[in-house]
């Protein structure tokens, strides 16, 4: 475990900011605090380049009322944001994560719109600009991440026009009939337009967005690129585009090749009775996952004796997630329900029909879950990227098993050899199911052949390095003006389309 060391305030030429700093508070076992490394591919994706850059990270340190000094942890420089009991609720549980995580994820849950959320989601927002702003060095380059921190861009452009600021949103942006709920849509837009550089997981997000900012802002766009004109400021070229973003696929194969690992996926085989197909899903605890719809389709096949317990299990683990929001709560108990109405109408003595855990894992433990399932479900039903599919697919070197995969995720548009489903058409999903668990050895192999070189060629230091080397070119050509013909055409259609509506 890392010890911390701290460090007097210092300017530094390049600054990730994101909610949460990429360590996590414990206390040893001698009762000392101390800070362990988060897990997570984006902490994996940039501490090489913070390492290269003597870059310094923003963010809370994951507990209320935490008043912390910057310091060092791991050869990083974190500069810590406190955040009150009251903000957590208001900022992170409230618009964060009962406001645009479900406007942003299609409205599967109904978003809620209150303006005390959004004050405090506004104050944050400042105080995590007036920090960044505050360790940049001259002409610094600062990447700010997701959701949680869509103002910060704007705030940091007016504190500091010197700055280059990137900005990756992590989750899907939506269409603007749904955007437009919103009632601060305009101030989001905005706050997102300070940054050179607009990252976003899919084409159609980036194209979303592209739109969105035609009609609230009348900015006109050409492909990527938006002509931005904020109150005084000078006209910026923004380029808003699709970095998919990826997993260290090298580490998790390294991994699935130990022994130890192997031996221990076939301890959980064993555990779980020896049954001909083990298939698996690995969520956080969401209503975005669909872990409900593949329940049903597995529940179907069950009762239809299509599949029979003593053959197939399916394991599901389910992180806790936001367990305060009273939309989580709801779910975890419809889905430990219907977990404990299939086992107790199909379980036997000696199998489960589901093996259900309600908590998080080590990654060792995952690559030997990934090792020991022949089947992955990913049935998200809105997925910024999900990341556990390209996990599995990293992690079989074996050229084995298969990957059931929702297309209302990014990752299908570059795993296309995996089966995609529709996760809503359930008769669908029980047939790609049936195919998946009767699959020949050959077309696995091969499937996942294609699946493994997509994974290892685009993996996240090529993301991070392709977004790094646009927001440099961005830097260079901020101020490059549209042709008076591009400039035109775009004016003309942006007129047009809002003569339409």
């Amino acid at each position: 475990m890392p010890s911390a060391t701290h460090a007097a305030p210092l300017e530094y030429d390049f600054v990730v900011v994101s909610n949460r700093l990429p360590v996590d508070r414990v206390v040893d076992a001698d009762g000392i605090d101390a800070w362990a490394p988060s897990p997570g591919g984006l902490v994996t994706a940039l501490e090489p380049v913070m390492r290269d850059a003597d870059g310094a990270w923003v963010g809370w340190a994951g507990q209320p009322d935490l008043e912390l000094d910057p310091f060092e942890s791991g050869g990083i420089h974190l500069v810590p944001i406190a955040l009150s009991a009251d903000e957590i609720e208001n900022y992170y549980e409230g618009f964060s994560n009962d406001t645009i995580w479900p406007l942003y994820h299609d409205v599967i849950e109904s978003p809620g719109y209150h303006r005390v959320w959004w004050e405090s989601y506004v104050a944050v927002n400042q105080r995590f600009a007036d920090a960044t702003a505050a360790v940049s060095a001259q002409g610094a380059t600062v990447w700010v991440q997701d959701y949680q921190l869509q103002l910060v861009p704007r705030m940091l452009r007016t504190a500091r026009p010197d700055l280059t600021i990137g900005f990756f949103n992590h989750i899907p942006f939506p269409p603007y009939g749904i955007f437009s709920q919103l009632p601060w849509r305009t101030q989001v837009i905005e706050g997102l337009l300070g940054a050179d550089v607009i990252g976003f997981q899919r084409v159609a997000d980036a194209s979303n967005f592209s739109r969105a900012v035609r009609r609230l802002t009348g900015n006109p766009t050409r492909g990527p690129a938006i002509e931005v004109s904020l109150g005084t400021e000078p006209t910026r070229r923004v380029i808003a585009k699709s970095f998919p973003i990826s997993i260290d696929a090298r580490s998790f194969e390294a991994l699935a090749r130990e022994l130890r690992i192997q031996a221990r996926a076939r301890e959980i085989r064993e555990g779980l009775g020896n049954p001909r197909t083990v298939m698996l899903g690995v969520d956080r605890l969401d209503y975005t996952k669909g872990i409900a719809h593949r329940m049903k389709a597995f529940g179907e096949l069950l009762a239809e004796g299509r599949l029979s317990v003593q053959d197939v299990t399916l394991v599901q683990v389910a992180s806790p997630s936001r367990e305060r929001v009273e939309a989580y709560m709801n779910l975890r108990d419809e889905i430990e329900l219907t977990v404990g109405r299939i086992n107790g109408d199909y379980g036997t003595m000696s199998h489960q029909a589901i093996s259900y855990h309600h908590h998080g894992y080590p990654r060792d433990e995952m690559v030997a879950l990934y090792l020991a399932a022949d089947v992955m479900l990913v049935t998200a039903l809105r997925d910024g990227m999900n990341l556990v599919a390209k996990e599995y697919v990293a992690s079989r070197f074996d050229e084995d098993g298969v990957l059931i995969l929702s297309e209302f995720t990014g990752a299908s548009d570059e795993l296309k050899r995996a089966l995609l489903i529709n996760p809503h058409d359930i008769d669908g999903l029980k047939d790609a199911i049936l195919a998946a668990i009767a699959m020949p050895r050959r077309e696995r192999a091969s499937r996942m052949r294609t699946l493994r070189r997509r994974v290892h060629e685009f993996d996240v230091a090529r993301w991070s390095a392709d977004f790094l080397t646009t927001l440099d070119q961005a830097k260079r050509g901020r101020f490059q003006r549209m042709s008076p013909t591009e400039l035109v055409d775009e004016l003309e259609w942006t007129l047009d389309s809002r003569k339409a509506h």
